[in-house]
């Protein structure tokens, strides 16, 4: 199913299944004393360490294992090209408190990407995106959508709530990355997008955040990761790593996510 809410009709989705010598002893002290054989052992030590270096030195050229080019997947029909830059995007919204920090680095290099626009944008407990008529928001809202820059080490982090869901979709926030452009008065303009992707959430804590309010008013059946179609094509690579705050669920978690780019892509 491509990205429909409850309230409205869903449109057909793309299912597509998808690195001992003491101090100061001479040289000649060395081999009178411990005989040639242990030289040429000492020879081959001198050899293996060097060998290993070499090889430490060959792994940490190639790619991480977080560095690889991240799957495009669907926009969907509830983007808004608002480019609002904030990190707060809650609006007031009820829901399980959720840090979210992704970190943007070149699939190539594995370099991070400062200076990159993450933009996102989610449903709200209910499953309702702001911005539409459908489900009681309204076409002025602009909860839950924001953008925010990269810093240094290639991290944007949003301060949100746990998505909710409705019919067809499993639980996930939406997300581009531009480049290339700049922030006047707020808004991020110009560049071109670089990434078109969607982020996911682990099944044991959907199941959890399903039984807290005001998740349990969703009367939307919601689907599991393994049968959204949209997901199962390349989802699992943008599943979060979430950490709870406390004992507390309710008390918020924190998701994290590494999208390896092309950064001159324009898909």
């Amino acid at each position: 199913m491509t990205d429909i809410p409850h309230h409205n009709t869903a449109e057909p989705q793309r299912d597509l299944e998808a690195s001992d010598v003491p101090a100061g002893a001479t040289r000649r002290s060395v081999i009178a004393t411990l005989g040639g054989a242990t030289l040429g052992v000492a020879a081959l030590g001198l050899a293996a360490t060097r060998a290993t270096a070499a090889t430490e030195h060959r792994a940490a050229a190639r790619p991480a294992a977080d560095c690889v080019l991240t799957p495009e997947q669907t926009e969907g029909p509830y983007y808004l090209d608002l480019e609002t830059v904030r990190k707060n995007i809650t609006e007031g919204k009820a829901g399980v408190p959720l840090t979210l920090r992704v970190t943007v680095v070149d699939a190539a290099t594995c370099a991070p990407l400062p200076q990159t626009a993450v933009d996102i944008w989610h449903c709200d407990a209910l499953g309702i995106y702001s911005g539409y008529v459908a489900g009681g928001s309204t076409p002025d809202t602009t909860f839950l959508r924001g953008v925010q820059l990269t810093d240094s080490t290639g991290v944007a982090e949003f301060t949100t709530v746990y998505p909710g869901w409705y019919v067809g979709r499993a639980l996930h926030i939406h997300v581009k990355t531009h480049a290339g452009g700049t922030v006047s008065n707020g808004t991020y303009h110009g560049g071109h997008v670089s990434h078109t992707g969607q982020l996911y959430f682990p099944e044991a804590y959907n199941t959890r955040i399903a039984a807290l309010s005001p998740y349990r008013n969703n009367t939307a059946t919601r689907t599991l990761n393994a049968r959204d179609g949209i997901y199962r094509n390349g989802g699992s690579s943008t599943l979060l790593t979430l950490t709870q705050a406390g004992g507390d669920l309710g008390k918020g978690v924190t998701g994290t996510v590494v999208l390896g780019i092309d950064p001159a892509a324009t898909p």
